[in-house]
């Protein structure tokens, strides 16, 4: 079993051959791929919250560093579906397995290998030709004999189903503990070629899906279970101020956030409007940093009655 840490071996100065590709972490929903994008592209490219589904788009994270360009590309957790919704994350999924370089399996060190992990390493099982590294996510909330124990039975896994890992990482995205070293290992586990996306891009995802996603992620915080799928954020209009001084630009965005029932209107909405306001001063924090750009950001709360299941209110929101 090669388990890799970064006190083990120094690193070899690697000749001067330039490698491009991409690179995927699966694994089931909250398993810390988010976080894990974003420790490694250094800056917030992927939505994180704590209930299971939050990355509906795939979003690519550009890694640029002097021998190569690692891209990754964020997918929605593989999971049993229960709407079309669902079924449709999981084609995104499986199309995107297909394309990649390298696949990353985040496992969390605190929880124990359970069916769900199981029923993607068997997924990943048919899929010969590209290497998987095991990713051990979430390090800092165990203690070693803990993950010891996780390394174990992550490596039993692989030989169960019959391949071998490329590589098992235990990795802190939150404690940024051994992050450049995964980067490390999976950069030689791509092609070799010049890089794919200018210097300076850090995601090729439009500003619009980006800014609905952090709107979503505002307007999911303290609603834990109460709709953790419900909410879709649509982007309607970016302009700006015209009639603002250029030295003092203001940004106009004006978004909708969609649910299913009326009912969970008030939830979004709180008391006197109390946790829409939230959801906008804390979003708009959020776009602000991305866009370097002061913005004036209008929200409001629409009914579009059972969209998850709806092929076409799906495509109106964007799936």
């Amino acid at each position: 079993m090669s388990v890799r840490s970064q006190s083990t071996e120094p690193s070899e100065p690697s000749e001067a051959v330039h490698r491009a590709g991409f690179a995927c972490f699966v694994g089931r929903p909250n398993a810390g791929k988010s976080t894990l994008t974003n420790a490694l592209v250094g800056q917030k490219v992927a939505i994180t919250a704590n209930q299971p589904q939050t990355t509906r788009h795939t979003v690519r994270g550009i890694v640029h560093r002097e021998d190569a360009q690692l891209i990754l590309v964020d997918t929605p957790g593989l999971h049993k579906p229960r709407t079309l919704l669902g079924e449709r994350l999981n084609d995104v999924v499986r199309t995107t397995w297909a394309e990649v370089d390298v696949i990353g399996f985040c496992l969390p060190a605190n929880e124990k290998l359970g069916p769900g992990d199981r029923f993607i390493a068997k997924e990943l099982a048919g899929i010969r030709k590209t290497p998987k590294v095991a990713v051990v996510t979430k390090t800092d909330l165990v203690d070693s004999k803990t993950l010891a124990e996780q390394l174990i039975a992550i490596d039993q896994l692989g030989k169960e189903l019959g391949f071998e890992w490329a590589e098992i990482v235990p990795v802190s995205a939150v404690g940024d503990k051994q992050v450049g070293l995964l980067a490390d290992l999976l950069v030689p586990l791509l092609p070799e070629g010049p890089a794919l996306y200018p210097e300076g891009d850090l995601t090729d995802e439009p500003e619009q899906v980006m800014i609905a996603e952090l709107i979503r992620e505002a307007a999911l915080e303290g609603v834990r279970d109460e709709l953790p799928h419900s909410i879709a954020v649509v982007v309607e209009e970016m302009l700006p101020r015209e009639d603002r001084p250029a030295d003092k630009p203001l940004l106009d965005i004006h978004a909708n956030l969609f649910i299913e029932r009326p009912s969970q209107k008030g939830i979004i909405i709180g008391p006197k409007g109390k946790r829409l306001k939230e959801v906008g001063m804390k979003s708009r924090k959020q776009i602000e940093a991305l866009l370097g750009t002061p913005v004036f950001l209008d929200l409001h709360v629409k009914v579009a009655k059972d969209w998850q299941r709806d092929p076409k209110q799906l495509r109106r929101l964007g799936f």
